[in-house]
């Protein structure tokens, strides 16, 4: 009698682990994202003398397209769920159906779905490796979302590879190859433009405790939130008029705490330039100065957010970010950072 060779635990597991995994990071990215794009700061916890999640998630590398990275990060990890649950649905289904051909039409989806994991856990995996190491040397900064992130797709790369038997083994290395390729190429080519000199001045400007972060201690004002604190330096002062040149708007409610760090950060003397001349919008109702009606016209989603050159960026800017965006070519040894 022949005995049937039984299947490894691994190959029966491995597309739900995957899933599993993917959810996880789905939930990580997905509350990056929503923190990003609303203006709030992510729960993080880091040494008082360590930079942590907010600094990685404001700092050029959290951006890509003028887009949070978390979106990017949550748009591939919704892939790899579909692609590691979809073909088990899928099976299934066909376990029942005595049509030979829905069969092998699901075989061949399954076994595409499997390159496909392949090669998106190969991808994911060489970016957040870049990721940590910009972490380590370029901002030295502790954020457990990005390495948790990393650790996830570290963890679906190994069981796509343990997940099945993969018979053409040189195949199997040789896409992986040019997957690393292509996903480095393309990572260099996104941060390529990023300045590291402003990484550096960043750096100083968290070393000399010029770092912004506001913590209400009291109920805010309606007509004009709480007071500024801080004082501007020459470059707020050239930003702050720079940006009424150009028409920015920035989208404000007067209780919002993010929306009292992006005064912070601009300082008493800069921000009265802003506010005099008619750049910020009260966007709350029950504020003397609110124009409601403006905000859901310009189809604002949080607090604070900016309209600059047409486009809506969400969330606390560093003055560095605000300078990039705008076009600001004048001094920007900026006082404050965020």
């Amino acid at each position: 009698m022949i005995r049937r060779r039984s299947t490894p635990w691994i190959h029966q597991w491995s597309r739900p682990l995957i899933g599993a995994i993917a959810a996880l990071g789905m939930l990580n990215t997905g509350y990056l994202t929503y923190e990003k794009l609303t203006g709030s700061a992510p729960i993080c916890t880091a040494g008082e003398q360590v930079k942590g999640c907010v600094d990685v998630l404001s700092s050029p590398w959290g951006t890509v397209f003028n887009q949070p990275l978390a979106l990017f990060g949550l748009l591939a990890y919704t892939s790899m769920l579909l692609l590691a649950v979809v073909p088990i649905v899928l099976i299934s289904k066909d376990n029942d159906s005595k049509k030979s051909s829905q069969n092998k039409s699901t075989r061949q989806l399954e076994n595409l779905s499997w390159w496909l994991l392949w090669i998106g856990a190969i991808a994911m995996t060489v970016f957040s490796g870049y990721l940590m190491y910009v972490l380590a040397f370029k901002l030295q900064a502790v954020c457990w979302y990005c390495i948790a992130s990393a650790v996830f797709a570290l963890s679906m790369l190994t069981l796509t590879v343990l997940g099945r038997e993969w018979e053409d083994i040189g195949q199997v290395l040789f896409i992986g190859l040019i997957v690393v390729v292509v996903t480095l190429i393309g990572t260099l080519g996104i941060y390529s433009g990023i300045d590291t000199s402003k990484n550096e001045n960043i750096d100083t400007i968290a070393s000399s405790e010029q770092r912004i972060n506001f913590s209400p201690k009291e109920e805010p004002n309606p007509n004009f939130g709480w007071k500024i604190t801080t004082k501007s330096g020459e470059s707020e002062i050239a930003l702050a008029q720079h940006l009424v040149k150009i028409g920015a708007k920035e989208y404000v409610a007067y209780w919002c705490p993010h929306c009292h760090e992006q005064k912070l950060l601009f300082g008493k003397e800069a921000y009265e330039i802003i506010n005099d001349n008619n750049v910020t919008v009260e966007c709350a109702a029950d504020s003397p100065k609110g124009k409601p009606e403006l905000c859901r016209a310009a189809k604002i989603q949080g607090f604070p957010s900016w309209i600059i050159n047409g486009k809506i960026y969400s969330g606390v800017q560093n003055l560095s970010d605000l300078a990039r965006l705008s076009g600001y070519t004048g001094p920007q040894n900026f006082k404050y950072f965020r």
